[in-house]
């Protein structure tokens, strides 16, 4: 397989971006070896500039859950282009959006779109402080919520992939209202909320981690750190931004029959296109400027072009739609772990819906210390003999691959088939 213009796009990234990339993991550093340069994509597969070709379950980390360049969601974003793009003003593709937001997750009473993930989940720890006066918040070990601030102590995703100290930059008056506990533990969150439950303003949780790789939620959990918000007075706030719309059509929620007070979004609600959001009870929502006193802005929120992408996504996504993930992705793992046998290497394959993650590891993987187990050197050589076999897989032990309405029977064959001898590489 040639790399040799990867390389040279590489070695002039680094003299203009810090660490040769705009976003951590794209560096290969969890993986080891010179990051692909992609040039196109289209349906479940994707082309890097030595003409490389890859079945593609990173799908731009998610959003892309109906494939690369989706012909109807290219046409509605060109005729929004045409239209103009951006205006800084009230659009009708906001109103057209939200709408179809809330018909499949009708909880959401209010919401706001804003530009990212980050910012939507940035934005709603903040109105969870202002609507209750409180200074802490609860995050799990190991569940990334973007790059903000507070929510940069014990995270995961990129943070876990480069072994980074928690928080640099993050000042210890700001980081010590950030109160962390493993996540899958209960009785842990039932101790926290009695000892100091009046000064917690939110729980925050990812109710499927994706972020440390595929962490599946024990029976209760999600639904104890509802019922404990609401005994103590505390927002509970479910960060779709990875699961929204793309583990049901109510997202994480509908499927695990949660109904929290605030939930935000990203990824697929854009179709590809940046977007993000936050939503949930009126009377939490209408604190937010210009209805009530705490501020949020952005510009560039409700992007025209940005809705156009995600109303077309969304309305794309049928019962048929999400069977055939479900077959799919389950088709995938059953395959990966019987490959992982054959070849004597001890996997745990976690999976919800179209979500997996392939974890080098003996033992049940279940939160950040059993995910932390994993052999992440094996993974590397693992994901490089896969890269080789073209398949192109999350760069990191501690990230989610995802399966696409787009991706085939074919793919998942030509998947399955490639790990045989990926599994046998892993061993060194």
């Amino acid at each position: 397989m040639k790399t040799d213009l990867s390389q040279k796009l590489f070695a002039r990234a680094q003299q203009l971006f810090p660490g040769g990339v705009n976003s951590p993991v794209r560096a290969f550093k969890g993986v080891g070896g010179t990051p692909r340069f992609i040039s196109r994509g289209r349906g479940s597969h994707m082309w890097d500039v030595d003409g490389n070709e890859y079945v593609d379950y990173v799908g731009s980390w998610g959003p892309l859950i109906l494939g690369h360049c989706h012909p109807d969601v290219m046409r509605e974003v060109q005729e929004a282009m045409k239209a103009g793009a951006s205006f800084g003003a009230p659009s009708p593709r906001e109103i057209l959006l939200a709408e179809v937001v809330q018909a499949r997750m009708p909880w959401l009473a209010r919401m706001r779109f804003v530009s990212s993930g980050t910012e939507a989940t940035t934005a709603a720890i903040r109105l969870a402080r202002g609507f209750t006066g409180r200074d802490d918040f609860l995050k799990f070990d190991g569940c990334y919520h973007g790059a903000g601030d507070p929510l940069l102590v014990k995270a995961g995703s990129g943070v876990e992939t480069l072994g980074l100290p928690d928080s640099p930059g993050v000042p210890a008056d700001l980081a010590r209202h950030t109160l962390t506990l493993p996540w899958n533990d209960l009785a842990a969150v039932e101790r926290l909320f009695a000892e100091r439950g009046g000064t917690i303003a939110a729980v925050i949780t990812e109710p499927v981690v994706g972020n440390m790789g595929v962490l599946v939620p024990r029976p209760g959990f999600l639904e104890g750190l509802q019922a404990l918000c609401t005994r103590h007075g505390a927002l509970f706030i479910v960060d779709e931004v990875m699961t929204g719309f793309r583990l049901s059509a109510g997202g994480a929620c509908g499927l695990y029959g949660l109904r929290p007070d605030l939930v935000t979004f990203g990824k697929v609600i854009g179709g590809g296109l940046p977007v993000g959001a936050f939503g949930g009870r009126a009377d939490v929502m209408d604190r937010i400027a210009p209805a009530g006193p705490i501020y949020q802005a952005g510009t560039l929120s409700g992007n025209p072009m940005a809705m156009a992408a995600g109303k077309a996504t969304l309305e794309r996504l049928d019962a048929a739609g999400y069977a055939r993930m479900e077959a799919l992705s389950a088709r995938l793992a059953e395959g990966l772990a019987a490959e992982a046998r054959k070849a004597g290497v001890a996997v745990q394959v976690n999976r919800v819906g179209s979500m997996l993650t392939v974890f080098f590891s003996g033992e049940p993987v279940f939160d950040a210390q059993s995910a932390r187990k994993s052999d992440a050197k094996a993974f590397g050589r693992f994901f490089h003999a896969m890269l080789e076999g073209g398949v192109y897989l999350p760069p990191s032990q501690f990230e989610a691959a995802f399966v696409s309405v787009a991706h085939t029977d074919e793919d998942i064959d030509r998947t399955i088939a490639a790990a045989g001898p990926a599994f046998a590489a892993s061993k060194g």
